[in-house]
């Protein structure tokens, strides 16, 4: 295993800032934060994702099945959550979300190493993944998808850029509410469960059931830890993303993804025509998406100042 590391630059007055380290093993990779492991990045499974995703105290933000079975107050439905990922359910016809038929994305390998930079204000990795989305044997189109992880105090932020490229021919994105950009939350994070205490607010002020479908800029499920601490696991669309602002499929039981496939599915009688988006062969989409980890309320994670920040990014 090859490990990537910059040591952090520390004077007798600053107090230590969080450190980040990877460890690459072939075409995975282990991320700790501070010594604790914040996330891999897993290309052996169906779907590539970033599980876990663990809080500053070391919590568990994102269900831990089907990594992880018979963990207490689990529910150990829809096997192909995978804690935090990017697919869509029709694409060419073929469902990328389920991948009943054996549909699934391979990594080909990194673009270069992973960047760490460790500062005493904020820390930070980033890396860049090849991607195929494979139909069986045959490839669909491809993808190059960049994420950005970034510590700062109590907060993790993470940013993916994902290029989507119609390398082999024309690529249709169906309309369907199964998909697209996506995380499923520990379970005290949701609204219904055994152990559940969270709550669903949107950008637009939207709250618990009522955000399922609606367009905002963000959506944020927020409660307690497991231990009990004050979290917020938000999703920001990008300003410049295809349909903005999305819609979101969030469930009360812990599911949540930005979609913007899917206006038809979720019922949007005023959005005109179907949600079916189509790249020619040649053409390319490019979409951007943050994932905000926050340990602390709603008010304190700042998020519509945060989105504001984010949406005025250089792409």
């Amino acid at each position: 295993m090859q490990l990537l590391h910059t040591a952090l630059l520390v004077t007798c007055i600053l107090p230590l800032q969080a450190e980040i380290k990877v460890a690459q093993d072939d075409k995975n990779l282990r991320i700790e934060i501070d010594g604790a492991l914040f996330t891999e990045y897993h290309s052996d499974t169906r779907l590539p994702c970033l599980h876990p995703l663990m809080s500053p105290d070391g919590t568990f933000l994102t269900r831990q099945f089907p990594f992880e079975k018979g963990v207490a107050g689990e529910e150990n439905d829809h096997p192909h959550h995978i804690g935090f990922w990017f697919t869509h359910g029709r694409v060419n016809g073929k469902d990328f979300w389920h991948g009943r038929g054996g549909e699934k994305v391979l990594t080909k390998g990194f673009v270069g190493e992973p960047v760490v930079k460790n500062d005493k204000d904020r820390s930070s990795v980033s890396f860049t993944i090849d991607l195929d989305w494979m139909a069986k044997d045959k490839r669909v189109f491809s993808e190059q998808r960049t994420y950005t992880i970034i510590a700062e105090g109590k907060t993790r932020t993470i940013d993916v850029t994902c290029d989507l490229r119609a390398s082999d021919g024309e690529v249709v994105f169906g309309d369907t509410k199964e998909g697209s950009f996506a995380i499923r939350v520990a379970p005290t994070l949701r609204l219904n469960g055994k152990v559940a205490k969270g709550h669903i607010t949107n950008s637009e002020g939207v709250t618990d059931g009522k955000a399922w479908g609606k367009r905002s800029k963000w959506v944020a499920f927020h409660g307690p830890d497991s231990a009990g601490t004050a979290t917020v696991v938000a999703i920001f669309d990008h300003a410049k993303n295809l349909r903005h602002p999305t819609w979101w499929h969030a469930r009360d039981y812990g599911l949540l993804t930005a979609n913007p496939f899917g206006p038809r599915a979720f019922g949007d009688t005023e959005f005109k025509g179907t949600g079916d988006f189509t790249l020619k062969n040649g053409e390319s989409l490019k979409q951007r998406y943050r994932l905000v980890l926050h340990q602390g309320d709603l008010a304190s994670a700042k998020l519509e100042e945060q989105w504001k920040a984010f949406s005025k990014e250089a792409e």
